[in-house]
């Protein structure tokens, strides 16, 4: 009788669907967390191998006046130079930009050169920054050639947005629930069906550093 509960706690998650693995270079990484966001991003960005080869854009769900701080703790603790978003920066590759809080964070493309932008539009999901609005502007830039990444997080914020990357080609990593703080946010992609890989927080980093790598 044990075994079978045990059995039917788990089928939910075993049972979830994941999509092939797209093969290609990716030329950025786009990660989205909420609840338990700060201590999960962290443990990602430590666990990198050194700065990747192509930038991260990061949307963390916190009030302006902690996204500061919290770009200065993940440099510090990874080693990886992470600032506050800056509108009309060019993206480079070794750098992580962190959307600040109170403003949406989205990307342009003009030539060879991807630009970062910053506005003050509407909340989507009562949320600015917004992982979707983040996502989807990755998207139209980058199409097949993006990674995101989803991690621990209340709600469904990046759903739309990895719908879009999905449809494109793009590769997409969700964290597992047993790992999740609150598996809102990556358990939407998850059920969606749309993810390629659901995985355990510490091995959300070395797939990341994989990808980034890959072909490269």
């Amino acid at each position: 009788v044990k075994a079978t509960r045990k059995e039917e706690a788990v089928a939910p998650a075993t049972a979830i669907p994941t999509r092939p693995e797209p093969v290609g270079k990716v030329d950025v990484v786009a990660i989205g967390a909420s609840t338990g966001g700060p201590n999960a991003l962290a443990e990602v960005l430590v666990g990198l191998d050194g700065p990747l080869p192509v930038p991260i854009v990061i949307v963390q769900h916190m009030p302006a006046s902690f996204t500061t701080l919290f770009a200065e703790r993940l440099s510090r603790e990874s080693g990886i130079p992470v600032r506050e978003g800056i509108d009309g920066v060019e993206l480079k590759p070794g750098s992580a930009w962190l959307a600040p809080g109170g403003y949406h964070m989205t990307l342009s493309r003009k030539l060879s050169t991807v630009t970062l932008h910053l506005n003050e539009d509407a909340p989507v999901h009562s949320c600015r920054p917004s992982v979707d609005v983040l996502f989807e502007s990755v998207e139209t830039v980058y199409r097949q050639r993006a990674l995101a990444v989803v991690l621990t997080g209340m709600g469904e914020d990046g759903l739309t947005g990895c719908t879009a990357l999905s449809e494109a080609g793009a590769p997409i990593v969700v964290q597992d629930q047993a790992t999740s703080v609150v598996w809102g946010m990556a358990g939407a992609v998850a059920k969606a069906g749309i993810s390629n890989k659901i995985l355990p927080l510490p091995d959300v980093a070395g797939e990341v550093s994989r990808r980034a790598y890959y072909g490269r």
